[in-house]
């Protein structure tokens, strides 16, 4: 696990999309502090240091904000129109032992032993939610899917999930399965062996028929 850094934060007193769009040309990004009652905070952070926060899964960010350092929870980011430059964060306050539900990534982790017989590794759902505690929110759930042979598969409640969560996801949902590929169903060629129909040969033998 990459170890978080420090966010230098300022507060910002001018809000706005023009404030906004010069604060990201210089580097910056805008960011908003809430929750707890307390009354929201206009803050700049530095952009480059959040993507690299964002970029590791980390959750739970350790600010910097008048000399006090705070700990504080990703609520929301939100990306440009092809979702790749973060244009604004939202980050609320939280109790260090408070439980709280996030959405965490799956990753399928290894080769599939079903692979071999040309299993093909489908994972059907990207993301899981849980409810855990704000100091034991994962990067991401990792998966092993080694063992898989085909036809096997992998639904919500078969997640391990860190010491003292609690799934929040339909647990029947469908993570992950291995499946074959365009198998042909061996009982569509029983029968006839399998010739293949020949179009017109019945009108055409009608004809001749017709014509003796």
């Amino acid at each position: 696990m990459a170890e978080t850094i420090v966010l230098k934060a300022e507060k910002r007193d001018k809000c706005g999309t023009g404030s906004s769009q010069k604060l990201r040309r210089d580097g910056g990004l805008p960011a908003v502090i809430y929750g707890h009652k307390e009354e929201p905070i206009a803050i700049s952070l530095n952009y480059h240091d959040v993507a690299l926060e964002l970029q590791h899964h980390h959750r739970l960010l350790d600010v910097e904000l008048d000399g006090s350092k705070q700990q504080f929870l990703v609520k929301d980011v939100q990306y440009d129109y092809i979702g790749e430059k973060i244009l604004h964060i939202d980050l609320t306050r939280v109790d260090l032992d408070e439980r709280v539900a996030v959405t965490v990534s799956v990753e399928l982790k290894g080769i599939p032993a079903g692979a071999s017989e040309g299993g093909v590794l489908d994972q059907v759902l990207a993301d899981i939610e849980l409810e855990c505690l704000v100091t034991s929110i994962p990067e991401s759930l990792r998966v092993n899917v080694s063992d898989m042979q085909v036809g096997d598969t992998i639904l919500a409640k078969d997640v391990e999930l860190p010491q003292g969560a609690v799934l929040v996801t339909d647990s029947e949902l469908l993570v992950a399965a291995l499946r074959v590929v365009g198998e042909v169903d061996a009982s569509a060629l029983e029968g006839d062996e399998a010739e293949p129909e020949v179009i017109g040969a019945s009108d055409k033998e009608d004809d001749e028929e017709t014509a003796e």
